[in-house]
C-alpha cells in the first residue's frame, strides 16, 4: 500500500523489520522448546537468546541475492552473528514452520488494530445516532421519497452492521490464531509434536490440528473475506453520505475546514465528500484481496508457492487499506454536519405525498376495496407531482374521501410524529448493544 493511504502503526506491522522479527521470534520459541525437550543444549538457547538479533532488511536481501531463498538467507544473516552456536537455528525446520506461524502473529497484532477502528467507528455512529433519535429525514426506496425515517435510526442500523462486522473480524482472526512446526510435509519427521505445543505455547498461538508444509489457507481467507466484507459495510454507509451530500439533497455535508482547505483545483465553492469517497475507491482494493485470498485456498499436494507472492502483497494491503478507511470512516462521522432543517424541507418537497399509505389503509378501513382505494390515491398522488400541489387539500377536495372519512382522522393522516413514534425500541436495542460492549468496571 502506497504511504498515502497508510497509517504509521499499522505500516510498521507489514515492514520488513517487523516481519524479520516475527520470525526470529518464532525461531526463538522453537529453540526454547528443542531445550525443553533435551534436544539442544539449554546453555546454547540461552546464549543465542542474548545473542540474536533481527537481521536488517539490507543484510537480508544481500544474503537472498545468492541463496535465491528469503528464509535461508535470513538463518544466516541470523546464525553468522552467533558462532558455533548458530548450527542450532532452524534446528528441524522448514521454512514454512516459520513464515506461517510468524504470520499468525502479525495477522494477531494488526487485527487488533482493525477492531481498534471498528471499535472508534461503532462508538461514533452511536453517538451520532443518539444525538439524532428523532431527527425527521426522508426515507427512500429506489432513491425516490418513500416515508419518513429519523436520521439516528438511519445511524442506528449502520451501529449494529458495524458490530456485526467487528464480530466476523474477531471471529476469523480467532480461526487464524494457529502455528506449525510440524516440518517439510506436516509429519514432525524432523520435528516434533510436542515441540509444535510447546513453541506454540509461548507465542500464545494453537497448534494447527493438522498441516501439511503449510497451514491451510482457508483460515487466511476467512480473515480476507471478513475485512473485505467490513470494507464494503464502510462503502455502503460511505454512498450514504454521498448521497446526501448532493448539492440538489444536501442534508449532510463532509467536515470541511473554512481556513485552508480546498475542494477544487478550479471551483472555490466546491465541499466535494471526498473522504467518502475514497472509502468507496478502497473498498475495491479489499474486496480484490478477499478474492485473492479465495484464489489461494488450493495449492497441489501438501505445497506449492502459488500463494506465497500473492500473499506478500494482498494481506499487508488489505489490513493497511481498512485501517485507513476506518480511521476515515470514524472522523467523518464524528465531524459530519446535519442540516437538519434541509431535512424538513426535503420531506415537504414531495408535496405530502409520504402520507399515502396511509391514506389508502385508512380507506380500507372505511370499508372500499383494496384496489379502488388504491386507484383513487394514486389518482390524486400522481396530481401532486405533475402539478406541484399538496396532496393533502387534494385529498381533502375528493367529495369521495370526505364521505369516507371524517376531518380529524383526514388531519391526523399527515401527522410527522406518526412515523417515528417506534424508533424508542430500537433505541432501546442500541442502548443494550453499547451497554454490552462497555468493559465492567470494578
Amino acid at each position: 500500500m502506497i504511504a498515502r493511504y497508510s497509517r504509521p502503526a499499522m505500516a510498521r506491522l507489514w515492514s520488513e523489520e517487523a516481519k524479520l522479527a516475527r520470525w526470529l521470534e518464532v525461531e526463538l520459541a522453537a529453540l526454547e522448546a528443542w531445550a525443553e525437550l533435551g534436544v539442544v543444549p539449554p546453555e546454547a538457547v540461552a546464549r543465542i537468546r542474548r545473542a540474536a538479533v533481527p537481521p536488517t532488511p539490507e543484510r537480508v536481501a544481500e544474503i537472498e541475492a545468492r541463496t535465491q531463498h528469503d528464509v535461508a538467507a535470513f538463518v544466516d544473516a541470523v546464525a553468522e552473528e552467533l558462532g558455533p552456536d548458530g548450527r542450532w537455528l532452524h534446528f528441524g525446520l522448514t521454512s514454512s514452520d516459520v513464515i506461517d506461524t510468524a504470520l499468525s502473529l502479525q495477522l494477531r497484532a494488526a487485527g487488533a488494530l482493525i477492531l481498534e477502528g471498528l471499535d472508534r467507528a461503532l462508538d461514533a455512529v452511536a453517538a451520532r445516532a443518539e444525538e439524532h433519535r428523532r431527527t425527521p429525514i426522508m426515507g427512500r426506496s429506489h432513491g425516490i421519497h418513500a416515508e419518513p425515517t429519523t436520521f439516528g435510526l438511519k445511524l442506528a442500523g449502520w451501529a449494529f452492521e458495524l458490530d456485526r462486522a467487528r464480530e466476523r473480524v474477531a471471529r476469523a482472526l480467532e480461526g487464524a490464531r494457529v502455528g506449525k512446526l510440524s516440518g517439510v510435509v506436516g509429519t514432525y519427521a524432523a520435528t516434533d509434536p510436542e515441540l509444535e505445543r510447546i513453541a506454540c505455547e509461548r507465542l500464545e498461538l494453537e497448534p494447527a490440528p493438522v498441516s501439511t508444509q503449510i497451514v491451510q489457507r482457508d483460515r487466511l481467507a476467512a480473515v480476507l473475506g471478513a475485512l473485505a466484507l467490513t470494507a464494503t459495510s464502510l462503502e455502503k454507509l460511505a454512498i450514504e453520505v454521498r448521497h446526501l451530500a448532493r448539492t440538489e439533497v444536501r442534508e449532510v455535508e463532509e467536515p470541511f475546514a473554512r481556513e485552508g482547505q480546498k475542494g477544487s483545483s478550479a471551483m472555490p465553492h466546491k465541499r466535494n465528500p471526498w473522504q467518502s469517497e475514497r472509502i468507496c475507491g478502497l473498498a475495491r482494493v479489499v474486496r480484490a484481496a478477499a478474492l485473492v485470498g479465495l484464489e489461494n485456498v488450493a495449492v497441489w499436494h501438501e505445497r506449492d508457492i502459488s500463494h506465497s507472492s500473492a500473499e506478500r502483497v494482498v494481506v499487508p494491503d488489505a489490513f493497511l487499506a481498512l485501517d485507513f478507511m476506518l480511521e476515515r470512516f470514524s472522523w467523518l462521522v464524528e465531524g459530519l454536519v446535519v442540516h437538519e432543517e434541509r431535512m424538513r424541507r426535503n420531506i415537504d418537497a414531495s408535496h405530502g405525498l409520504y402520507a399515502s399509505q396511509r391514506v389508502l389503509l385508512a380507506l380500507v378501513e372505511a370499508g372500499l376495496s383494496r384496489d379502488d382505494a388504491y386507484r383513487l390515491v394514486q389518482r390524486h398522488a400522481s396530481r401532486a407531482w405533475d402539478e406541484e400541489r399538496s396532496f393533502p387539500d387534494l385529498v381533502r377536495g375528493d367529495p369521495d374521501i370526505r364521505d369516507a372519512l371524517d376531518p380529524d382522522t383526514l388531519a391526523s393522516l399527515f401527522e410527522l410524529d406518526f412515523y417515528i413514534r417506534h424508533v424508542d425500541v430500537v433505541f432501546e436495542r442500541l442502548r443494550a448493544l453499547v451497554e454490552s460492549r462497555e468493559p465492567a468496571h470494578a
